[in-house]
């Protein structure tokens, strides 16, 4: 980091789940940081299943001392979970955090006296180290109502919560920066694009020659600038690539077979990016991520129970929870009696902002036979015009 600002931060590569619904092969890092000045800061804490291993990091860094300041950006456990033990162990710190924040502790730690030990801060307040001093940032509901950012205005870093996080152990990190960040991304923050914004223009105000998230490794260089620009494209629900996602939900293979030919005839004509999903098999988040980087989708679904199949309406709801908006549908339904599928995604689709709907809507019967393929050719040349 610097010659005072030193990473604490562990790394877990046990987890198999984060938060319970993303899968994250590649592990996850809970990032933390000391700032060795005057005073001394540290910089949030980690998650309970690797404070062990936390704490040792940071008696390490400590080398004796007494810390002086926990600042506290998030109150997610897996930043926080270590908040009273720092309290307990070091009579003389001084918990940094919002007033959003402070109304959370309890519910966190109950019990636990605070009193005299909190000190509450709000955008624009500053916290003097000595030669270092913290600026703090309002970031609300980014992704949480309580969340603050800091700038350290001696070495032009941002500290900067959740943002600019992406799913991984430092240990497994690659140079690809974007792929598990925009993961991570749609998936955390996906829904809260204006806020973002609202961020991103504090942040231009600023000199940020480094980023330091709480997961994920440190940006700085052509990394920082590109994270920056693509959190602009993102936060503005701005596709980031051209291609058509084809998202489908089967049953018994008729449905895949319909989906899979819509993308060999989009491809033979010229489509300059086609993403096959599978709804039931691959990884939610993943096609949620494609969802977001593409301008156009295509949802492909059997009908189920007088609807539509359920992990087809699983992830349309996504879509809706995570303010998904200003991109093209086409709809590809199944049935073998009474098809359903493509009324309920039609009106799913149609709750979602500025999402236009292509014409026609092609419907399956069991199987796809030589007529269906005519309503193929004519959906992809209506998703290409």
């Amino acid at each position: 980091m610097s010659d005072t600002i030193k990473y604490i931060g562990v790394d877990d590569l046990d987890i198999d789940l984060f938060e319970s619904q993303y899968v994250v092969p590649e592990g996850m890092s809970y990032n933390s940081y000391l700032i060795d000045d005057e005073k001394i800061a540290v910089l949030d804490t980690a998650d309970r299943r690797k404070g062990e291993e936390w704490k040792a990091n940071l008696k390490a860094a400590l080398n004796g001392r007494q810390p002086d300041y926990l600042v506290a950006h998030h109150m997610e456990p897996d930043h926080s979970a270590l908040i009273a033990w720092m309290l307990e162990t070091y009579p003389g710190l001084q918990l940094v955090c919002s007033a959003q924040a402070v109304k959370m502790l309890s519910n966190f730690f109950e019990g636990f006296n605070f009193e005299g030990r909190v000190m509450t801060v709000k955008e624009g307040d500053t916290l003097s180290l000595g030669r270092h001093e913290l600026k703090f940032i309002g970031a609300a509901m980014i992704h949480w109502p309580e969340v603050i950012m800091s700038y350290d205005s001696l070495d032009k870093v941002l500290f900067s919560a959740d943002a600019f996080g992406k799913f991984g152990a430092l240990v497994n990190e690659t140079d690809d920066w974007a792929c598990e960040a925009r993961r991570y991304y749609f998936n955390i923050c996906g829904k809260y694009g204006s806020q973002v914004q609202t961020v991103m223009k504090k942040l231009a105000a600023l000199d940020v020659q480094a980023i330091c998230p709480l997961h994920g490794p440190v940006l700085k260089g052509e990394p920082l600038t590109t994270a920056i620009k693509l959190y602009d494209t993102w936060s503005k629900y701005e596709p980031e690539s051209e291609g058509i996602l084809i998202a489908y939900a089967s049953i018994h293979g008729g449905t895949a077979a319909a989906a899979e030919r819509l993308g060999e005839i989009l491809r033979g004509k010229g489509a300059p990016k086609v993403v096959v999903s599978d709804l039931s098999r691959d990884d939610m988040a993943e096609v949620i991520e494609d969802a977001f980087r593409y301008p156009t989708v295509v949802v492909a679904a059997s009908s189920y129970d007088a609807g539509v199949f359920p992990v087809m309406h699983d992830f349309l709801y996504h879509l809706q929870i995570k303010n998904y908006q200003k991109r093209r549908f086409g709809i590809i339904e199944n049935g073998s009696w009474m098809p359903t599928a493509g009324k309920v995604m039609r009106a799913m689709i149609e709750g979602l902002k500025d999402c236009e709907i292509v014409e026609p809507m092609v419907t399956i019967r069991s199987r796809m036979k030589a007529a269906d393929e005519a309503q193929l050719e004519q959906l992809a040349d209506s998703l290409l015009a």
